[in-house]
């Protein structure tokens, strides 16, 4: 009995030795796979005589499974922000390590032998490829440099434009002169001028007369008695005075000196409500009155 072997591509065990690779399922699913794996290097085929050169994108860092080698392979090759499409494929394809796997692979499988080329890039195609891929530059940083410069003229035109605008209103506007009644056209800053030396001069220009209102008519005049303070209007200092003169004039704390200055302890301590001084000060005259009252005590009591 011959020794289990396992097949990739079937993805199964078998014990007839070397005949399973000429089983009609073995090569049907050797055909699948590699109808498979064929677009992808036929657009890299295609790639050799146009290389084409892209900004890179997350997109690129695609991978493709090579069926010969068993390992994934990347498509594009990148570099910066620059990606040189199905770059990584060809350098794959040429390379001595894909060639030595693809004639083994075609040995163990019995594929066509057709086929064979199809999957193998020589050095003269890559040497071919490379030269492509030298004019793909040049071309793409000519397409680049002709966007820039599209950028730069439309950024030149909308800062041209700005610049007219700002000229159009900074521009002098005709204004009347008031001397001589014509239109002749003076700046704002003439006018500013003007207007301030105005306002600093007495003019000497002859006015014509106002026009008399019926409010301006002549009538008994009026004799000016001074300004009124009215009670319950003014500002809010006023209504404050009214509400103390209301208040009798013996209270405690009507005489507090509010020009003295008070700490953050101002508060008393014994209960009392002081006219001026400090709260040591209050505190003091407390003692002295307290010992004074005992001491009177004592003596009416003897």
């Amino acid at each position: 009995m011959a020794p289990a072997q396992r097949c990739r591509l079937c993805r199964q065990t078998f014990f007839c030795g070397r005949g399973h690779v000429y089983s009609r399922k073995h090569q049907r699913q050797l055909k699948e796979a590699l109808e498979r794996l064929l677009p992808q290097v036929e657009a890299a085929r295609k790639a050799i005589r146009a290389a084409q050169v892209e900004r890179y994108v997350p997109e690129h860092e695609r991978c493709c499974w090579c069926l010969c080698c068993g390992c994934e392979v990347r498509e594009h090759l990148s570099h910066g922000n620059l990606t040189v499409l199905y770059g990584g494929l060809l350098e794959h394809l040429a390379s001595p390590e894909h060639k030595k796997a693809t004639n083994k692979f075609w040995w163990e499988n019995k594929a066509e032998i057709q086929m064979k080329e199809k999957f193998l890039v020589t050095p003269q195609d890559y040497v071919r490829f490379k030269k492509s891929m030298v004019k793909g530059l040049d071309s793409y940083e000519e397409k680049e440099d002709e966007v820039i410069k599209e950028m730069a003229a439309q950024i030149r035109e909308v800062e041209q434009s700005r610049q007219e605008v700002v000229r159009s209103v900074l521009e002098p506007q005709a204004v009347p002169d008031p001397e001589e009644g014509s239109s002749a056209p003076r700046s704002w800053k003439g006018m500013n001028s003007q207007v301030a030396s105005s306002s600093q001069q007495p003019s000497n220009l002859d006015l014509p007369p106002a026009p008399e209102l019926d409010w301006m008519e002549t009538g008994p005049s009026l004799t000016f008695i001074g300004h009124q303070d009215i009670p319950g209007v003014g500002n809010i200092h006023s209504e404050e005075k009214q509400k103390l003169k209301k208040l009798p004039p013996d209270r405690v704390g009507a005489n507090f000196d509010h020009s003295s200055r008070t700490s953050a302890g101002w508060l008393p301590s014994f209960g009392r409500v002081w006219n001026n001084g400090r709260r040591w000060q209050s505190r003091h005259q407390f003692k002295t009155e307290a010992a004074a009252m005992k001491k009177q005590s004592h003596t009416e009591k003897s």
